[in-house]
């Protein structure tokens, strides 16, 4: 049976009948649209589903959207302003940490939820901070540089 849940995903308020068995991935990218969290290894072991959920990262592939009721959900979508990349967006282009791109919208909200909280992070915090995340195409030293510099950037 299906049940009413109001969520605030980037700013905008959603009204939606959901599921009771319904992960916010699925209704995330199956019934907003919204598709930057990716469906990875659909078990919380690779970070690509990285959403805010009032301010902290969670995997929404984790998640049952039941749980975010009248909660703030922030995406990768939910960071630019305008046509503006938020300085964490372009940080990662900028010094290449996108590769393929896929998990890269996973890697961008652990380091906000960071960035929000440390302003001025070492190197062995930012390792730590997006530790839950895997990337298949790199070493992570061009992930690292790029939020490092996007620290510089939002300070």
């Amino acid at each position: 049976m299906k049940q009413l849940l109001n969520i605030d995903v980037n700013g905008e308020a959603h009204e939606i009948a959901v599921e009771p068995y319904a992960t916010l991935l699925d209704v995330l990218r199956e019934q907003l649209g919204i598709t930057g969290p990716k469906r990875g290894c659909d078990t919380g072991g690779c970070g690509c589903c990285t959403v805010l959920i009032n301010g902290r990262s969670h995997y929404a592939c984790m998640a049952y959207a039941s749980t975010v009721q009248d909660k703030a959900i922030t995406t990768v979508e939910g960071l630019v302003n305008g046509a503006e990349l938020h300085p964490l967006q372009q940080a990662f282009v900028d010094h290449g940490a996108v590769q393929c791109g896929y998990c890269s919208s996973g890697f961008i909200m652990a380091a906000k939820e960071l960035l929000d909280k440390n302003r001025n992070p070492t190197r062995a915090e930012i390792r730590q901070a997006i530790a839950g995340n895997l990337c298949r195409c790199t070493g992570y030293t061009k992930i690292v540089d790029a939020i490092e510099a996007a620290a510089t950037a939002v300070s």
